[in-house]
């Protein structure tokens, strides 16, 4: 199945292309400022003044809800591409050389992946401090694992494929093998488990925030929108579906693109 004629990858592209425009847009201007409190405009239902209507300090949930987007756009990216480059080293080397390093490594994979993940990044983040940096630290530590895996498989088996000893015999060293002739072929392969990751990464980000340890107040975040508006679901419940419907729009374009993606690797 071609990319070009797969509705879960086109839909999925059309989805994160209309969010990442959003959050473009916000990096340079928001309707209102996010932070800026209104005593007199507190939980206004949506109207032409403010679309998605204001929240329990009478800040505009529009204009928080592209800034926080963008924040959590930006910890899921950071997180993983962190994950990716150190899953790279470590699968690359394992997978290439094995021995006693690929038992070493895995072993301290293995040991990374067994801790339930949210309470490992609760106890990353206290060793540190709550915010940005340190929810990217701390989920950016526990995506490596899963990619470690997947580099280890495909370059343990590509390295037995031809063309790898074609190129042991024209004199290319380990490094060169590795960087310019496996790890393009094992880019198909790493496409949907980073879109994948991105989504986990963005559910991950907001659950942090929601517990109060991610991006902290009065900077705008999803996870933490959805913490505020739970006390105000009857009366004001388009502060929560507004938060919420940004996170589903972010999960979900990333979603079918890893589905389509998957299905054009698969073909």
């Amino acid at each position: 199945m071609k990319i070009e004629h797969n509705k879960n990858f086109t839909v999925g592209a059309v989805i994160t292309c209309f969010m990442l425009a959003v959050i473009l847009v916000g990096m340079f201007w928001t309707p209102y400022d996010p932070n800026a409190m209104d005593g007199a405009a507190k939980r206004l239902a949506p109207c032409l003044a403010h679309p998605l209507g204001t929240d329990n300090f009478g800040r505009d949930i529009l204009s928080r809800v592209i800034e926080g987007a963008g924040a959590t756009f930006l910890i899921a990216a950071a997180t993983v591409a962190i994950g990716l480059a150190a899953g790279l080293v470590i699968g690359g080397l394992t997978g290439w050389y094995g021995g006693w390093l690929d038992e070493c490594l895995m072993r301290l994979n293995d040991a990374v992946a067994a801790f339930p993940s949210i309470l490992l990044a609760l106890v990353l983040i206290a060793l540190m401090e709550p915010g940005r940096s340190s929810v990217i630290l701390a989920l950016g530590v526990l995506f490596v694992p899963s990619f470690a895996r997947i580099v280890r498989a495909e370059v343990a088996r590509q390295k037995s494929l031809d063309y790898v000893a074609s190129a042991r015999l024209m004199g290319a060293g380990d490094v060169r093998i590795l960087l310019l002739h496996i790890l393009p072929n094992i880019v198909p392969v790493l496409l949907p488990s980073v879109a994948i990751g991105f989504n986990n990464a963005v559910l991950a980000e907001a659950s942090m925030s929601y517990l109060g340890v991610g991006v902290q107040p009065p900077d705008a975040s999803l996870g933490r929108m959805l913490n505020e508006a739970q006390g105000y679901l009857m009366s004001a419940p388009w502060y929560a579906l507004s938060a919420g419907a940004a996170i589903i729009l972010l999960i979900l374009g990333f979603g079918l693109l890893s589905e389509g993606l998957g299905g054009d690797a698969g073909a």
